[in-house]
C-alpha cells in the first residue's frame, strides 16, 4: 500500500516496510530508534547560517545532509516543521566569546559605512545568496526562517529566567551562563569538564567564574562600545550572545522538548552544548530528543573553514562549468558521520556519473510503478542511519539491470530522497533529427544485407553527429554521445 505524504514536495512511502528508521543520537552516542514525541509530526531544528559572507562547500554538506534526513522522515510518513535560524547579529569571531562580531567584521571587509543599514544590507545579501545556493543543491526550504534580530524578545526573556533561578550572573562587558550550576554540563560531546576548560577555549575573561561560561548578553561597553547593533535590557543596551538565538527560536516554533536538532560536528563541544545548557536550565526539560552532526568535508590542508582560508564556494564550482548537483552526488557517496575528502578530481568523477545517470535514464520505458524488491532494499539502506552510499550502489544496480518496466518509476522513487533532479530526464528520450534517423534506417539496412563496412562507416556518420547508436534485442536505440 502506498501513500502520499506532504504537499509542497510529496513523498512516496512504502507503509508496509518493516524496516523502522534508526538515526544515531550524539546525546546517546548510538543508533536509536526514531519515535517522535507526536505522532507522525517531527519538529526539525537546524543550524543556519551566519549570513556575513558566501557558505562554503563544507557548510552545505551540512545542509544536504539535513536535507536528505528531511527527505527520509517524509519518505517514512511523518509531517515534518522544519525551522531554520539565520544568524545576524552576536556570533563573534571565536565561539567562546572573543573578538569582534562576525557581522561588525564584514563590514571592514566589504568597505561598506559602518551603520545599521550596511548591516541591514550585508545580511540580506548573504542571506539571499545562501538561498540561492541551496536552491541550486536542490535543496528543500525550511517552513521557518527565523532572523536572531528579530526575536531580541525571546532571547531576552530567556536570559532574564537563568538570571531569576541562578544559573547566570553579570559582569562588567555582559551576562554569562554559570556553567557550574549544570551537573551534566558537557553531556552532549561526553567530555569531562576539566577537557573543557583552559586549551579548549580561548584566553579568559577575568571575571568568568569558570572558563567553560559563556555569554548570554553582551554590554555595548569597552571592546564593544562600538557595536552598530544594540537593544534596551535589564543590564543595558547591548546584543545578545550566539549560543541563546538558538534556544529561544526552537523553543518558540518548536516548543520543548522537539525532536530533533542537527548541525555540524564543530557545534557539538561548544555551541549545541551551550544550547542544551541553557535550555535545561530554564526549563527543566530536555531541549531536543535527537541530535544529529553532519562530519566535515575536508581538503589536503585539513578541514574545510572559512577562518583558514580553505573554502570554496559553489559560485566556484559553477564558474568552473560543473553542474552544482554533482556536488550533491558527491556528498551522497560518503555517510553524513563519516569525512568527505574534495577534491576537484572527485568532483568531476561525481558529475561524470551524474552525466551518465540522465543519459542512461532517458530511454527507460515510461514509469509504471516501482518494484517492490528493489523499494524493500532501499528503504532498508535509508532507514540505517541514512545510508546514501549503499543506497547509491542500489541506484547503479537497478540502472544496470534489465528494464521489466519497473525501473523508471523505481528510481524516480529513489531520486525523492537523493534529490538528483531526475524527473526531467527519466523516459524521457531526447529528440533525433531526422537525418540520424535516417542514417540509423541505411545502418540497419546495411547490416541485414551483411555488409559491415558500409554499416561501420554509417555508424561513423551517425557519431559525428553527436549521437551513438546501440543494438540491442529490440532493435536500435539511438543515444546522444556524452563526451
Amino acid at each position: 500500500m502506498n501513500q502520499w505524504i506532504g504537499t509542497k514536495n510529496p513523498i512516496h512511502r512504502f507503509t508496509d516496510s518493516p524496516f523502522m528508521l534508526q538515526l544515531y543520537n550524539t546525546l546517546t552516542r548510538k543508533k536509536d530508534e526514531f519515535v517522535p514525541i507526536k505522532n507522525k509530526a517531527v519538529g526539525l531544528y537546524t543550524c543556519g547560517p551566519t549570513v556575513y559572507d558566501f557558505a562554503h562547500l563544507g557548510n552545505l554538506r551540512t545542509y544536504i545532509f539535513e536535507d536528505i534526513l528531511k527527505r527520509v522522515l517524509k519518505f517514512n510518513g511523518f509531517r515534518v516543521r522544519h525551522v531554520m535560524n539565520v544568524t545576524d547579529v552576536g556570533h563573534l569571531v571565536s565561539d567562546a566569546d572573543e573578538g569582534e562580531d562576525k557581522m561588525m567584521k564584514a563590514l571592514n571587509r566589504e568597505k561598506l559605512e559602518p551603520s545599521v543599514a550596511s548591516l541591514k544590507k550585508l545580511a540580506d545579501k548573504y542571506f539571499e545568496i545562501f538561498k540561492k545556493d541551496i536552491s541550486e543543491l536542490n535543496i528543500l526550504e525550511p517552513d521557518v526562517w527565523c532572523k536572531a534580530t528579530g526575536h531580541i524578545k525571546e532571547q531576552i526573556n530567556l536570559i532574564e529566567t537563568l538570571v531569576q533561578k541562578g544559573f547566570a550572573y553579570e559582569t562588567a562587558d555582559g551576562i554569562y551562563f554559570n556553567t557550574s550550576k549544570l551537573k551534566d554540563y558537557g553531556k552532549l560531546s561526553g567530555q569531562a569538564r576539566e577537557e573543557l576548560e583552559p586549551g579548549a577555549r580561548v584566553a579568559l575573561n577575568p571575571e568568568k567564574r569558570n572558563p567553560t561560561d559563556f555569554a548570554l548578553w553582551m554590554k555595548a561597553v569597552g571592546k564593544h562600545a562600538s557595536h552598530l547593533m544594540r537593544w534596551p535590557s535589564l543590564w543595558g543596551d547591548g546584543f545578545p550572545g550566539w549560543h541563546i538565538e538558538c534556544s529561544a527560536m526552537s523553543r518558540k516554533y518548536l516548543g520543548q522538548p522537539f525532536d530533533i536538532h542537527c548541525g555540524g560536528i564543530d557545534h557539538v563541544s561548544i555551541h549545541h552544548t551551550n544550547e542544551i545548557a541553557q535550555s535545561e536550565a530554564a526549563y527543566g526539560t530536555p531541549l531536543a530528543n535527537f541530535w544529529l552532526h553532519g562530519e566535515f568535508l575536508t581538503v589536503a590542508e585539513g578541514k574545510m573553514a572559512k577562518s583558514s582560508g580553505t573554502f570554496i564556494t559553489l559560485e566556484e564550482v559553477v564558474k568552473k562549468k560543473i553542474c552544482p548537483l554533482a556536488y550533491r552526488y558527491l556528498c551522497l557517496t560518503a555517510q553524513y558521520r563519516s569525512k568527505l575528502n574534495f577534491t576537484w578530481e572527485s568532483l568531476k568523477a561525481a558529475e561524470s556519473a551524474l552525466v551518465a545517470l540522465s543519459a542512461e535514464s532517458q530511454y527507460w520505458k515510461k514509469p509504471t510503478k516501482p518494484n517492490a524488491e528493489w523499494m524493500e532494499k532501499f528503504t532498508q539502506a535509508i532507514n540505517d542511519d541514512l545510508d546514501m552510499p549503499r543506497a547509491i550502489a542500489l541506484l547503479w544496480y537497478v540502472v544496470k539491470t534489465r528494464d521489466d518496466g519497473s525501473k523508471a518509476a523505481t528510481v524516480l522513487e529513489f531520486d525523492k530522497i537523493f534529490g538528483l533532479g531526475l524527473k526531467g530526464c527519466v523516459a524521457k528520450p531526447p529528440k533525433i533529427p531526422a537525418s540520424v534517423k535516417k542514417l540509423v534506417r541505411e545502418r540497419e539496412r546495411a547490416r541485414e544485407s551483411r555488409e559491415f563496412a558500409q554499416a561501420d562507416s554509417l555508424r561513423g556518420e551517425i557519431e559525428k553527429a553527436g549521437f551513438t547508436v546501440e543494438d540491442t534485442a529490440d532493435g536500435a536505440v539511438i543515444r546522444i554521445k556524452i563526451a
